[in-house]
């Protein structure tokens, strides 16, 4: 098979795709023919070296990717038969754990079988990123009467949470980067912001009228998570999951105090420790899917053979929601 392999932590150049023996699965495991392949932005903190998230670092050398989906076609020691042939998806864990491959091996226990109607490049954005924007929604509790403003709209998370304040009849507001961006969030049926026009929060205001912004999602950080926990009301929460920006925003207990707000870290450890872990969590992700309630941004996704590029794309803001991997046999 092909796989990416990488042999030390640095840019996207250190990715390289090779040709590897055929993994085989062992007692309780499949091994999955990958149709599509996930690349989370935690990836490529993973390559630089700089993180591993609430991990450590991956030993090298390691074939990156933790999320795949595909056909199994070959199980393990005490699997059932009926596993062979099926349509699943699967989350393979922290770190660096083999999922840029053209073959996988998973835990049959891990298994999320997929109905015939459900794209592979769907599931993979459902399976990960899914998970996380349900997690984030079970401490969000948004309802009808919510002004939402979600950073980063056109980004894999920030697609499925104005989906979700738009299917509970809250009003949604999605900032992306550009108007091609913004016109992929307005698609969604949502208000769509360019956040890169300098007068975006006037923009939110004017659309808003005499409402305040009761809550923020705030993936982003920096200058963009700054100005938008200024438009938050008297009142309202900002529940903070990350910083692609470079840094998180800056959340101060005078600025709490002065208006009444409440500020949450939605992932981490208090993800983790949810009942039943993370598996449940990307269940309901995929029955969201399955049932059409929810439809994950997929960027066009990249041949196998350029997983550098995709890491490259990802970073700079090119792309616009779920970055997958497809391999080309």
């Amino acid at each position: 098979m092909h796989a990416i392999r990488q042999y030390a932590f640095g840019g996207p150049e250190e990715l390289r795709y090779e040709e590897m023996p055929d993994p085989s699965p062992g007692a309780g495991q499949v091994r999955v023919a990958v149709a599509a392949a996930g690349v989370h932005l935690l990836d490529t903190t993973i390559r630089s070296g700089t993180s591993g998230g609430p991990f450590p670092l991956p030993e090298l050398p390691m074939t990156p990717g933790r999320e795949v989906a595909g056909v199994v076609d070959a199980l393990g020691p005490g699997v059932p038969e009926r596993w062979l042939g099926r349509r699943v998806v699967v989350h393979l864990g922290p770190g660096g754990s083999g999922g840029y491959a053209e073959l996988a091996v998973a835990d049959v226990a891990a298994l999320h079988e997929l109905p015939d109607h459900v794209p592979f490049t769907a599931a993979v954005a459902m399976v990960g990123t899914g998970r996380t924007a349900v997690g984030i929604l079970r401490f969000a509790q948004l309802t009808a009467a919510d002004v939402v403003l979600v950073p980063a709209a056109a980004g894999g998370i920030g697609g499925l949470l104005v989906q979700h304040a738009r299917n509970v009849g809250a009003t949604a507001i999605g900032l992306a980067g550009g108007e091609d961006k913004v016109a992929l969030v307005r698609k969604l049926g949502v208000v769509g912001v360019d956040y890169t026009d300098p007068a975006w929060p006037g923009a939110v205001r004017a659309e808003l009228g005499d409402r305040e912004v009761t809550v923020v999602l705030d993936g982003v950080g920096g200058a963009v998570g700054r100005f938008a926990l200024e438009l938050l009301g008297v009142g309202g929460r900002i529940l903070l999951f990350g910083w692609s920006a470079g840094e998180p925003t800056q959340v101060s207990t005078d600025i709490l105090a002065s208006r009444g707000l409440t500020a949450s870290w939605a992932i981490g450890p208090r993800l983790l420790r949810q009942p039943g872990g993370l598996y449940p969590m990307a269940a309901e992700a995929l029955a969201g899917l399955a049932a059409g309630e929810w439809e994950p941004l997929v960027n066009e996704p990249f041949p196998l053979a350029e997983a550098a590029a995709a890491h490259r794309a990802l970073e700079s803001r090119a792309t616009a929601g779920k970055v997958v991997l497809v391999p080309t046999r």
